[in-house]
């Protein structure tokens, strides 16, 4: 059976993580938000299936008009998720590959929430 999603031995995958179809991200928390204040009976499932894949894959316009249709949204909100999670992503990938700047991370975050 082929695998679906990034493998360990593609290149094109930095920072591989084997449970990627799981992975907390803010698309995702956008997508099970916006199904819920659509009063959507699908399941969570059925929406999130789009994230973290959006990372690996992106999404083509049939996939946006049909997160778009499915929560009740408008294709540039999706858009613009999709947008806000890759350069959370980005940001995610920049602290892995310098570790040293985590603490300057949260001092940043730190200081931000004080003011």
């Amino acid at each position: 059976m082929p695998i679906i999603g990034p493998g360990p031995d593609d290149p094109e995958y930095d920072n591989y993580d084997p449970n990627w179809q799981d992975q907390d991200t803010p698309f995702r928390r956008w997508l099970v938000t916006r199904l819920a204040a659509a009063d959507s009976a699908l399941p969570a499932d059925f929406v999130t299936m789009y994230a973290p894949a959006n990372r690996y894959n992106g999404l083509d316009e049939e996939s946006v008009e049909t997160i778009a249709l499915l929560t009740g949204t408008d294709p540039n909100d999706v858009r613009a998720a999709h947008a806000a999670d890759i350069t959370d992503w980005i940001s995610e990938q920049q602290l892995r590959d310098h570790p040293d700047l985590v603490s300057v991370d949260a001092d940043l975050d730190r200081i931000r929430h004080r003011s």
